[in-house]
């Protein structure tokens, strides 16, 4: 994105990647579909140390702008839950959208090796690329964060900002499934189950569904829920987030024949209902137990507690919380403030988004942005 807007304005570029064909994290992103951007993406949908950095770029190019691209390209392309848009086809499209805005720029790739030294003196940037070394007055550390370490460059963007004097907020991964141990242990062996929650952590919810894996809990709303969760607190599950809070007494009233264990199956998978029933205990008939029982289940259930003991680490993260620190750059241009001619986009960079793409819209709107300065 950055390389092809510098290209477009008569900028002479080098997009260089070490891997042997570009766009790999791309092919593998919604399911071989990119969901390539939100139509809701705000600010507030982003977390950094710098809750407003993030304001300058998407307002200037915005998710419709990536959009009205697409449609120019004639991608055909889908709305799923949530605004989130794909492409009806593969993921190859977006990568050859790029490929094409790059070769109309007249880009240069250099693929398949790795950057062996970066130095600057006088000005000027020096990039050794395999045998070659190619010099510049522009940089733009462009390289993503450790999350799926195997398709990117783990590490390679801090030490990069650490060696030019920028620093670094600690990544973590995030968009993360959790791992779950100790008592919690027996959920594993739910292995497979999936139901619509609400999921907390401190004052942060979201709802859609869990998924229960055999090291712990995943799912949309447990991989949102990461990003905001630290290692020592809670994650309450809402099993039942449309019910109300006395909804277990009204059933009382209305069925006093029935059971926990059968109004729970009637609501979620059946063996998600057994072990929640088999955990709170209460086996008898409704009419048969107190209110003050069936008040303290549905709290359980509105506000069942997991302690997750970890992730499942970058190996499985969509993305990395963390990185470049935003005190150090421009949120107009994504300029180093102390360092001429160094630029920080996209993952590699302290602002990380909600599940849904909008980290793929980051990584336009804060390309564009550089492309726009260099």
């Amino acid at each position: 994105m950055c390389a092809f807007t510098a290209g477009q304005r008569g900028r002479r570029v080098l997009l260089i990647d070490h891997a042997d064909r570009p766009g790999k994290k791309i092919l593998i992103s919604g399911g071989g579909r990119c969901n390539f951007t939100n139509l809701h993406t705000a600010p507030d949908r982003y977390l950094s140390a710098n809750p407003h950095f993030a304001k300058s770029a998407l307002r200037r190019y915005t998710q419709h702008d990536f959009l009205a691209l697409v449609e120019k390209h004639r991608i055909a392309w889908h709305e799923k839950t949530l605004g989130q848009l794909f492409c009806d086809g593969s993921a190859r499209q977006i990568v050859d959208l790029l490929l094409a805005e790059c070769a109309a720029g007249s880009v240069e790739l250099a693929l398949g090796q790795p950057v062996r030294a970066v130095t600057h003196a006088d000005a000027t940037y020096t990039v050794t690329v395999g045998d070659r070394a190619v010099t510049a007055p522009a940089l733009v550390i462009a390289t993503g964060g450790p999350s799926i370490p195997k398709r990117g460059a783990p590490g390679f963007a801090y030490a990069l900002a650490r060696q030019f004097g920028l620093k670094v907020v600690e990544p973590r991964p995030a968009l993360v499934p959790l791992t779950l141990g100790g008592d919690e242990v027996l959920f594993r062996e739910l292995s497979g189950v999936a139901a619509p929650v609400e999921a907390r952590a401190g004052k942060t919810a979201f709802r859609e569904a869990a998924l229960f894996t055999h090291r712990g809990l995943s799912g949309p709303a447990i991989l949102q829920i990461s990003s905001y969760w630290r290692h020592g607190q809670p994650v309450a599950i809402d099993f039942l987030p449309q019910h109300a809070a006395d909804w277990l007494v009204a059933a009382k009233r209305a069925h006093p024949r029935t059971t926990l264990r059968k109004l729970l199956a009637d609501a979620l998978p059946t063996r998600l209902a057994d072990t929640l029933a088999d955990q709170i205990g209460l086996t008898n008939e409704l009419a048969n137990t107190s209110d003050k029982a069936l008040a303290a289940a549905a709290q359980r259930l509105s506000a069942w507690p997991f302690h997750p003991n970890g992730t499942e680490g970058y190996a499985k993260a969509e993305v990395t919380i963390g990185g470049i620190a935003t005190a150090g750059l421009s949120s107009q241009t994504m300029a180093a403030r102390d360092m001429p001619g160094l630029y920080a986009i996209g993952e590699a960079v302290d602002v990380t988004g909600w599940l849904g793409g909008y980290n793929f819209q980051w990584a336009w709107s804060s390309g564009w942005a550089a492309g726009q300065a260099i």
